[in-house]
Order: structure tokens, then C-alpha cells, then sequence
């Protein structure tokens, strides 16, 4: 019964993807572009070369750390929106120790760490406003997590074209550019470093550990699923709801941080590349099970990487990419209703 349950449920996970794909082909054919060739291109513009390849696991490091730490708030039942503005905390944090201590006689490893470490402190704080705006405020985490993405966005551009501006250039480009020994070490020629894949895979994998194999866990599933229930077995509600808030922003400043030690050498504009928005995205594909977060974030940065030739090649908008991510999740909450919807009738 078991497995045919399974089954079950991957038919209909295959389902919602090949109704996202025809629709995303009605799309494309709308605009007057041949569909075969722009999924090849995806593909070729993904996996074509080692170096799209790399490129692609590049994405992934951030992408997958941001739903690892969305899994935690996922599981308390909470809408961690504001993952957007705790990676930019992050990459400002980490941006800070890097300047303050780069003409230190300090080992750039060391250097390295802390700013890793700042990154991780920097977005746990912005996800504790958050959580404080939830839990003592009243003020639904969605709205007060939106609002504190627009004031990191704003944060983030006030320091590049103010405290931190490159002397007598006023340009979107970002903050000076960091020497190379405080940049994590990369594949020769290549934007991929193994450390920040090694550190992304264990996010991951402790997210699993602690949500699938911990008292802690449970309890954290007991407070998302019912939290007046949990509150009256005993269960300390706000502090869980708190706890969440700040491990995922912990794994949402890692992400930040990445995108400041492993990509950019520096403080961007778009630092945070929207991968908070993609990672709920992510989150919500998976039904918040960690244990298909890495594959399906994979397949995510792919298509972000991919569509990247579309403009180059079909001169179609790299937002295709996107349209068919959101269609995908879109699909599936469908698919998910209508199943669930036939199982109760079964």
C-alpha cells in the first residue's frame, strides 16, 4: 500500500512537470520562437562546457544553502520572506570583517572564516527582527519579512555609494574588489570553489539530520503543524518559532557570504541574486522535504544558468527561466490539491 501510494504521488509530481513545460511551450510559441531550440539551448547553455557546468554548482551553493535554512522555518509553519534581505545581511557583514581586517598581519584563512562567520551572525540577527516583529509585534512574518527586504536592498546600495564608495568612481559595480588571498580557494580557471560546495552539502545534510533524526525536530514539526496543540503538550511555541527564525537566517547569511568570498570579491548592488525568492520557490517544489533539496535546487540553478543563452542565440528574454520555475511550483500546488482532493473521495 505503501509503495503504491509512492508511485502514486510521483505520477503526479510528473504530471505537474509536463504541464509546466506545455505551458511554457504555448508560451514560446506565442512569441514565435521554436521551443525545441530554446530547451536545447537551456541545456547546452548549462551543460555545454566544464565551465558552464561550474557555473551551474556555483548557483547551486547559495541557492541550496537559502532552502536549507527555509526548511527550518518551513517546518515551524512559518513564511520566511524576508531570506532575501538576511543573504544581503549577510554579504554586508561578511563585506565589513573583510575591510576592517584585510591590512591585518592576520592569515587570509583566518580572515576568510570570520567573515564567514560574521555573514552567518549578520543574517541570523535580521532574521531575528523578523521573528521579533512575528512573535512580539503581531505583524504577520510575511509582510514584516517583505519590508525588511526592502530596507537590506536600501542598506546595501547606501554602503556602496556611501561609507564603502571605490574612491572617485560612482558606478553599480560594487565596493572595491577584495585581494585574491581573501577569496576561498576555486578550481584552477574556474568561479567554483570546493570549500563553498563542501560547505552547502553539509548545510544540507545537518538540515536533514535535524529534522528527520532530532527531538528538536519533532517538536519544531509539532509547533508548524499545530501550535496551540504543542503549546498545551508542553511545548515552549515562540521560543521554537524564534529558534527557526535564526537557524535559517544563520544558513541565509552563509549563503550571502558565499556570494562574497566564492563569487563576487565584493559588495554588489544584486547581491543576493534573488536566490531567497527561488529557494521558497525550491522549498515549496520539494513539499519541504530536505532530502530531494539538492537535487531540485540543482535543477533551479541550471535553468538560471542555461537560459542565459537564450538572448545570445534566440533573442528571447533570459526570464523564460523563470516562467517556467513558476509554473512548475504552480503546477504542482495544483496537482497536489487535486490529489489530495481525490484520495479523500477514494
Amino acid at each position: 500500500m505503501v509503495r503504491s501510494n509512492r508511485w502514486v504521488n510521483l505520477g503526479f509530481q510528473l504530471a505537474a512537470l509536463v504541464l509546466a513545460l506545455l505551458f511554457t511551450t504555448l508560451i514560446l510559441l506565442a512569441a514565435g520562437a521554436p521551443p525545441f531550440d530554446a530547451y536545447a539551448n537551456i541545456l547546452r547553455g548549462a551543460f555545454g562546457s566544464m565551465i558552464n557546468f561550474t557555473d551551474v554548482l556555483a548557483a547551486w551553493v547559495p541557492l541550496l544553502l537559502t532552502t536549507a535554512g527555509l526548511l527550518i522555518t518551513f517546518a515551524a509553519g512559518l513564511w520566511n520572506i524576508g531570506v532575501e534581505g538576511q543573504i544581503m545581511l549577510g554579504a554586508i557583514f561578511t563585506t565589513w570583517v573583510l575591510r576592517e581586517l584585510q591590512d591585518t598581519s592576520m592569515p587570509p584563512a583566518l580572515i576568510i572564516t570570520l567573515g564567514i562567520l560574521a555573514g552567518m551572525i549578520g543574517g541570523a540577527l535580521w532574521a531575528m527582527l523578523a521573528g521579533a516583529l512575528k512573535t512580539f509585534g503581531g505583524v504577520n512574518e510575511i509582510f514584516g519579512g517583505l519590508g525588511l527586504n526592502f530596507v537590506a536592498t536600501a542598506l546595501t546600495l547606501w554602503l556602496i555609494f556611501g561609507p564603502w564608495k571605490r574612491p572617485g568612481v560612482a558606478s553599480m559595480s560594487g565596493t572595491v574588489p577584495f585581494d585574491d588571498k581573501l577569496a576561498l580557494p576555486a578550481f584552477t580557471g574556474l568561479r567554483l570553489s570546493p570549500w563553498a560546495l563542501g560547505i552547502a552539502m553539509i548545510a544540507i545534510v545537518i538540515v536533514y539530520l535535524l529534522l528527520q533524526g532530532t527531538y528538536f525536530g519533532l517538536r519544531l514539526k509539532a509547533v508548524g503543524k499545530n501550535p496551540k496543540a504543542a503549546f498545551l503538550l508542553g511545548i515552549p511555541t515562540w521560543q521554537y518559532m524564534m529558534f527557526s527564525f535564526v537557524l535559517c537566517g544563520l544558513f541565509a547569511g552563509a549563503a550571502g557570504a558565499m556570494q562574497v568570498v566564492a563569487v563576487y570579491h565584493r559588495l554588489i548592488p544584486s547581491i543576493s541574486s534573488g536566490y531567497g525568492y527561488l529557494g521558497l520557490m525550491v522549498a515549496m517544489l520539494i513539499n519541504y522535504q530536505a532530502l530531494w533539496a539538492a537535487p531540485i535546487a540543482f535543477f533551479y540553478a541550471a535553468l538560471n544558468i542555461g537560459s542565459i543563452q537564450l538572448p545570445i542565440v534566440l533573442h528571447l528574454d533570459s526570464s523564460l527561466s523563470g516562467v517556467l520555475q513558476g509554473m512548475l511550483v504552480l503546477f504542482v500546488l495544483l496537482v497536489e490539491g487535486a490529489r489530495q482532493r481525490l484520495m479523500k473521495k477514494a
